[in-house]
């Protein structure tokens, strides 16, 4: 009797002790204040100036050439790709997809081809963290295949920070896949993104990310002002291919400043104010740039989450541009102190994305006619917990936060649904806490059907 007595009172502490173990929370992680400072300008230099050596790398440029073209370029990036690959005991991959394309900007049949390294994760290797930056340049005739086109700036810098990134990260743990890819055809018509796109639709990629680096390493602008503190963050405010239905209930019920591309960004800006203390995100309300595009629009279209990183300061005498006194992208226009620190974003966010659970799927809630907002969700697998976010309708971040458990579902005491915006992240057994969902599918980072399939 004593013996069952000692183990019914053995099972009750331990019960009591596993329900007053507090909720999962989000953790400040040592290993990303050590990357975040891991970038080398030493590094992000050599690549670009190898670049800029090839003398143009239009896309429509020559392609057998063992020292000038795009052909050139693309293969000193793959072996580059293989090098860093190697020296972590094979972990990437190195694919080279293509297309045939023709349009306004290529008039005749030319091959796009990308170049991507992979790294597959280790826990769920089909969700996939894109990093990209292009890799063709141009002058001031866009058909101009010829004419010395450095593209230091546009886009060297990008593929400069994906390459770092893909060295630094190499041999670092991702539980998700990273791809690191260096894009063609952009100035031609975003050709590359598209490549790209398609292939991640082929090979069943689920794409909660993708980072497209492009003209990110200049710190001054063409007005005189230098500022190499903040870095922009362009994303789409409601998906690019949402249907007349969900554009229905979303004007009704809120969602326009939540697509999962504008909690990416969020989640951009806060890995920033804790690991990049002299380096601010400026988010962007805008899919791009006003009136001009990137290769993030077409993996928008396939229905992926994507933003734009761009340098805060843009000198147009730098781009697109004949070689000229006080013209041209070259490389004295790179500041290769800011480069690192935009680089460092990059793989500060990559690291944390692969290393944090899924973000939550059929986020819902409800609430009319009451006081209190019941939120609700579905777990997802590598979640010790979730937290629920709530903030004022006209509130660019999310203001409050409560860690709620390995639950599915909370109920918000006197949070009055009408008043505020929710959403649900998930946060890992270490403290690596996913971008925040916001309910329905305006906010959803599932991937939505494309409004033109990819053939």
């Amino acid at each position: 009797m004593r013996h069952a007595l000692l183990a019914a009172l053995l099972f009750a502490l331990a019960t009591a002790s596993l329900a007053a173990e507090p909720p999962a929370q989000p953790l400040e992680h040592p290993e990303l204040h050590a990357l975040a400072q891991a970038p080398s300008q030493d590094e992000l230099r050599a690549t670009i100036t190898a670049l800029v050596g090839f003398g143009t790398r239009h896309t429509l440029s020559d392609t057998r050439s063992g020292t000038r073209g795009i052909g050139a370029a693309r293969r000193w990036v793959k072996a580059r790709f293989e090098r860093i690959g190697k020296d972590c005991g094979g972990c990437l991959e190195v694919v080279t997809p293509s297309q045939m394309f023709t349009g306004k900007r290529a008039p005749k049949p030319v091959e796009v081809m990308d170049v991507v390294a992979i790294k597959r994760g280790s826990a769920d290797p089909d969700r996939v963290i894109v990093i990209t930056g292009h890799l063709d340049s141009r002058v001031t005739d866009v058909m101009d295949t010829t004419h010395d086109a450095p593209g230091a700036n546009d886009d060297a810098s990008g593929v400069a920070a994906l390459i770092e990134a893909a060295r630094l990260l190499s041999k670092q743990d991702n539980r998700a896949t990273l791809v690191f890819a260096a894009l063609s055809g952009e100035e031609q018509g975003l050709y590359g993104g598209k490549v790209l796109a398609d292939y991640a639709v082929a090979h069943g990629w689920r794409v909660e990310a993708e980072l497209n680096n492009d003209i990110v390493g200049n710190s001054r602008g063409q007005n005189g002002v230098r500022d190499n503190t903040v870095v922009r963050v362009f994303s789409e405010g409601t998906r690019s291919n949402e249907t007349l239905k969900q554009a229905d209930y979303r004007r009704y019920h809120g969602g326009e400043v939540d697509s999962p591309s504008r909690n990416l960004a969020r989640y951009m800006d806060r890995l920033a104010d804790a690991y990049l203390p002299d380096f601010d995100v400026h988010m962007v309300y805008r899919t791009d740039r006003y009136g001009r595009g990137g290769d993030q629009v077409p993996f928008l279209q396939a229905g992926f989450p994507a933003v734009r990183v761009t340098e805060g300061h843009e000198d147009y005498t730098r781009q697109h541009q004949d070689l000229r006194p006080g013209y041209g992208d070259t490389l004295d226009g790179i500041d290769f102190r800011y480069l690192a620190h935009v680089t460092a974003l990059n793989a500060i966010t990559m690291a944390s994305l692969s290393r944090a659970p899924t973000p939550p799927t059929g986020v819902d809630i409800e609430g009319a006619l009451a006081t209190d907002t019941t939120v609700s969700w579905r777990k997802v697998a590598g979640a010790a917990g979730y937290r629920v976010h709530w903030r004022d309708t006209t509130a660019p971040q999310w203001q409050h936060a409560r860690a709620v458990g390995d639950v599915d579902q909370a109920v918000l005491k006197d949070v009055v649904i009408d008043d505020w915006f929710f959403g649900v992240s998930a946060v890992s057994p270490d403290g690596y806490e996913s971008p925040v969902v916001f309910p329905g599918e305006a906010g959803s980072f599932e991937r939505s059907p494309p409004t033109n399939p990819p053939r």
